[in-house]
């Protein structure tokens, strides 16, 4: 059985928007509207703070924020090329 590297959320098409900007306390504010393939999916808060940390940890990023949003509603037509590779489904 071949195994078949993680899909990251941006080649899933879950990433809708990113809002860079100044941050008050000086450095960068990241907020990230992004989405799940389904309302019920009960890793959605586990997945919005893992994004949420990474971006905080990237460099001059002070502030980040995930926000979970349902519209537009996410289809497996939303996964990017690369990502569809990944998955096997090309």
């Amino acid at each position: 059985m071949r195994s078949r590297a993680a899909v990251n959320i941006v080649d899933l098409g879950l990433v809708y928007d990113l809002d860079i900007g100044d941050s008050p306390a000086g450095g960068r504010r990241v907020d990230v509207k992004m989405t799940l393939t389904a309302p019920g999916c009960g890793m959605g808060p586990v997945i919005a703070e893992d994004a949420r940390q990474r971006v905080a940890a990237l460099p001059e990023v002070v502030e980040a924020r995930v926000h979970i949003v349902w519209d537009p509603q996410w289809t497996p037509q939303m996964i990017s090329e690369a990502g569809r590779v990944q998955l096997g489904i090309a």
